[in-house]
């Protein structure tokens, strides 16, 4: 059997759709973000990134690079094994202190990314808890809908940000089965944020346990970037808080936060902790840097928060079409993934900008997007040269604009 072939009819499938993802050659610059080299021989050598989840260039951060360096030198560059066998190190431990002060919680555990976290836990829970049953709001992440079909447990889909929907599926369960109720806070392509207060209100009327993914919001929102819950003053509510350290941190890795039960529990029994080599020591420090800075330093967020806002601004004046959140992600529509992928090559390839086309699957067909993340490091040169390109590509390609 020739197997090539049927790979790559499938692969020709998804090119005439549209929806075949080509990735960028980029060179990250330390000290210059958001500036990337781009070994790309159709783009200019020297490119805006707007599409990084490294929300707040803390992967360039000084101290934060000097943690990681320091830590090599002193560790080497890695963990030794799994952390059942050689590989939990000291810089783990106090990471995973560091991460349950950040969220008001006896205990944390580190994963080696947020998609491992949300799936292990996840898989966990509902497969060691008898009759449990996850209930989980219908735009979760890849991560979290994978979790719960591992773990084999009943299922039941709420209506996205619906407490009265997810009341009335709790009721209809029986009264003694274990329930897991499993949301994000912000939604990372349409950039909505979840009704978290009234949320937990259905999840205590039941005796639900409450299960949070935060990875868009940590570092972002409250104080001190524990995120919306924290902004909010609802972490001690809410049974498990997951996060990354991938994302507005700058390294990379996952982790949960619970009860000293809880974390313990989900260490003893996740195939995808106990299997996994360790997350480096250097990248360890690297991230408890980042968080201990982000606890007492709110000039990034307040930053951050102002460079969003004059973009929506700009785009508002200039009639370009974006999705309307509170969130600091900028879904500009477009409707079309093979126009949304040739403007993703036009504005690379004219205008030095990267941003990733947004495609079917990571959102529905006839809702593909380009997703702006504007970081405090941002200038205003670079908003306006942004709304410019988009504005004479918006004529070129005959997209509507955003109605007055």
């Amino acid at each position: 059997m020739d197997f090539d072939a049927l790979f790559q009819t499938q692969l020709d499938a998804l090119k005439e759709e549209g929806n075949y993802r080509i990735f960028a050659e980029l060179e990250r610059q330390s000290g210059a973000f958001p500036r990337a080299k781009c070994h790309d021989d159709d783009a200019p050598d020297q490119v805006t990134v707007w599409c990084s989840n490294d929300y707040l260039g803390m992967g360039q951060h000084p101290s934060v690079t000097k943690a990681m360096k320091d830590t090599i030198d002193e560790c080497g560059a890695g963990a030794g094994g799994t952390r059942n066998i050689s590989g939990t190190n000291h810089a783990h431990k106090l990471l995973e202190e560091e991460l349950a002060d950040l969220h008001g919680k006896e205990s944390a555990l580190l994963f080696t990314s947020g998609y491992v976290s949300n799936w292990a836990a996840l898989s966990t829970l509902g497969s060691r808890l008898p009759d449990a049953v996850i209930l989980s709001d219908e735009l979760n992440h890849a991560s979290m809908i994978e979790g719960i079909r591992h773990s084999r447990a009943s299922k039941v889909i709420w209506k996205h940000n619906d407490p009265e929907d997810l009341d009335r599926k709790l009721a209809a369960l029986p009264a003694n089965a274990p329930k897991i109720v499993a949301f994000e806070s912000v939604y990372s392509m349409d950039g909505d944020i979840a009704p978290i207060a009234e949320i937990l209100d259905v999840c205590e009327k039941h005796g639900a346990m409450s299960y949070i993914d935060e990875v868009h919001a940590v570092g972002m929102y409250g104080p001190r970037g524990g995120g919306v819950a924290e902004e909010l003053g609802l972490m001690d509510r809410i049974t498990l808080i997951e996060g990354t350290l991938g994302k507005a941190y700058g390294v990379v890795g996952g982790y949960v936060t619970g009860s000293a039960a809880l974390c313990d529990f989900i260490r003893s029994f996740a195939s995808g902790f106990i299997f996994t080599t360790a997350l480096p020591p250097a990248v360890a420090a690297a991230a408890r840097t980042s968080i201990r800075h982000l606890k007492q330093s709110d000039q990034e967020r307040i930053q951050q928060r102002e460079r969003v806002a004059y973009l929506r601004k700009r785009l508002d004046q200039e009639g370009i079409p974006h999705m309307d959140n509170p969130s600091h992600i900028i879904p500009v529509m477009i409707k079309d993934p093979v126009k949304c992928r040739m403007l993703s090559d036009y504005l690379m390839q004219q205008y030095g900008i990267y941003v990733q086309p947004i495609n079917y699957p990571t959102v529905p067909k006839g809702t593909e997007r380009l997703r702006f993340t504007p970081s405090p490091l941002h200038s205003t040169e670079d908003i306006e040269h942004l709304v410019s390109a988009l504005k004479d590509l918006w004529k070129q390609c005959a997209i509507a604009h955003a109605v007055a």
